[in-house]
């Protein structure tokens, strides 16, 4: 569907990135954040190339100020926003619970959960104005199950599950689908954040296999975001072909 907004939060790396790319087209209007000025530029670029209008916000989704203040101050061309992709997320650190860092896991709460919330609650008032309005939550392999060491990441995005659920429900009156997209391993900077930048320890993650692409889920958001009214994907989980679940993965 063209001549609409879609918003897509965490989108100067990774999926949000991929996604970015793939949806823009000419008469879309695409709303992209995130936290580096820089690189939203130059994605800014990249997507009017393809004949989209884009507008781009630098802000942190664990602000619920800055949150409030983004959406206050959108230019009314933008603010008939269709879709929302929830994308803004990350792990840090892989620790046994005894030994976590309680930074990492506020980090993980205020992005994954509250930043989440924040941006939901905040686009809703548009989203119920728009007509085949839609929320699409990222959430992980990690908010089905649980991994030793994952503990307080998989909490965090088994509360993605739950509200994208819960979002479902509540926000069923108003016209507005919600979706929740789960991968498995997917090759981005997320195990390079994880791990703080040690790029030998990212790097083994997907030593041995073929892992998903960010283009993969992209593809996948753009199904779901491109669907006639009548038709609403409530959760999908996405895996590698190497990997059957969150510890079960064949590596050569």
């Amino acid at each position: 569907m063209l001549n609409e907004t879609i918003l897509i939060s965490g989108a100067t790396s990774g999926i949000g990135l991929s996604t970015a790319k793939i949806l823009a087209k000419p008469g879309r209007k695409l709303i992209i954040t995130g936290r580096r000025k820089e690189l939203l530029q130059s994605v800014k670029n990249e997507l009017v190339e393809k004949g989209a209008e884009v507008y781009i916000a630098q802000f942190d989704v664990r602000n619920k100020i800055e949150v409030e203040s983004f959406f206050e101050q959108l230019p009314i061309e933008f603010q008939k926003i269709r879709v929302l992709v929830n994308n803004a997320g990350l792990a840090a650190g892989l620790d046994f619970i005894q030994n976590g860092d309680t930074d990492d896991w506020d980090q993980m709460i205020d992005t994954n959960i509250k930043g989440l919330l924040y941006m939901t609650r905040a686009a809703i008032k548009f989203l119920e104005n728009t007509n085949g309005a839609q929320i699409v939550n990222v959430g992980s392999i990690a908010g089905k199950e649980v991994y030793p060491k994952g503990n307080v990441y998989c909490a965090t995005k088994h509360a993605v599950d739950a509200l994208s659920r819960a979002m479902r429900i509540d926000l069923q009156e108003k016209g507005i689908r919600v979706s929740s997209v789960n991968p498995g391993l997917v090759e981005t900077e997320f195990s390079l954040v994880r791990f703080k930048g040690d790029s030998e320890k990212a790097n083994a993650v997907y030593k041995g296999l073929e892992p998903l692409h960010g283009d993969d889920i992209a593809e996948t958001i753009r199904y779901i975001v491109e669907t006639p009214f009548r038709i609403s994907i409530a959760d999908l989980t996405i895996f590698a072909s190497a990997q059957a679940s969150s510890r079960d993965v064949i590596r050569k």
